[in-house]
């Protein structure tokens, strides 16, 4: 897709699965708006990395938990770009709670930041893709979504919501050429510095069949596929890549 005029914007792109994606969809030819909430400088070294791949990037930073700021990275990248023809909600939060024991503030910034952005952004790009006749979404799981874990219901009704969401985005809009799709990683490697995540990392190898963590290449492979014109049949589906993790 070398030399298209289409732009994907990618949440929490500052690293992880976020920046994989972002490298992946500029090598394809899209243009990139990258997103982070805190760390403006790691976005703006996957935005040099971008800039290698020829193809034009901004960085629109925001927490996506804030509607006023998802109304915000709405308006700097229609602003740049004119429309967002590929949707990946990626950023996430995944704190860790006793259900008696979670407070109101924390089950919404959840829901805010793992659903309603998801809900904002697409209230905010679908317009443009509605003019374009053509557009994806992807938002993304988890194995949260799939089956509960103690101590992250928030995290499990948000992921479910999300899952929700594409299933009526892809009816609604499937027939004006905008698919709409989740995928479900299961444990996948990347730059973590939290040991309770690492070990949690390693705890979950333990479940997958193949013997291994996932790499986070191998997701954004997917959202490749999602984004070109191979994956347009595939609409509101939730696509687990997990090593055949049991869910």
């Amino acid at each position: 897709m070398t030399g298209t005029s289409k732009t994907a914007l990618i949440t929490g792109s500052g690293k992880n699965i976020g920046r994989a994606v972002a490298l992946r969809l500029a090598a394809d030819g899209f243009n990139i708006v990258l997103n982070g909430s805190r760390d403006r400088n790691a976005c703006e070294a996957v935005a040099a990395e971008v800039k290698e791949l020829d193809v034009d990037v901004i960085v629109a930073m925001g927490d996506v938990g804030r509607i006023e700021d998802c109304e915000k990275i709405v308006k700097i990248s229609i602003g740049h770009f004119k429309s967002i023809d590929v949707l990946v909600n990626n950023a996430a939060i995944r704190p860790s709670s006793l259900f008696l024991e979670m407070d109101l503030a924390e089950w919404k910034r959840v829901l805010d930041v793992d659903l309603n952005a998801a809900f904002w952004l697409a209230k905010g790009f679908v317009p443009g893709m509605l003019n374009n006749g053509w557009g994806r979404i992807i938002n993304f799981a988890g194995m949260n979504a799939i089956h509960g874990y103690n101590g992250r219901a928030h995290v499990s009704v948000a992921k479910h919501g999300a899952w929700g969401l594409v299933k009526a985005l892809g009816k609604e809009f499937g027939p004006k050429g905008i698919t709409a799709n989740i995928i479900s990683p299961g444990p996948i490697k990347g730059e973590y510095l939290d040991p309770e995540e690492i070990a949690h990392l390693e705890h979950m190898k333990q479940k997958v069949p193949i013997g291994r963590l996932g790499d986070t290449a191998e997701i954004a492979e997917m959202v490749s596929l999602l984004s070109s014109q191979k994956g347009s049949y595939i609409n509101g589906q939730l696509i687990q890549i997990n090593g055949g993790a049991e869910t």
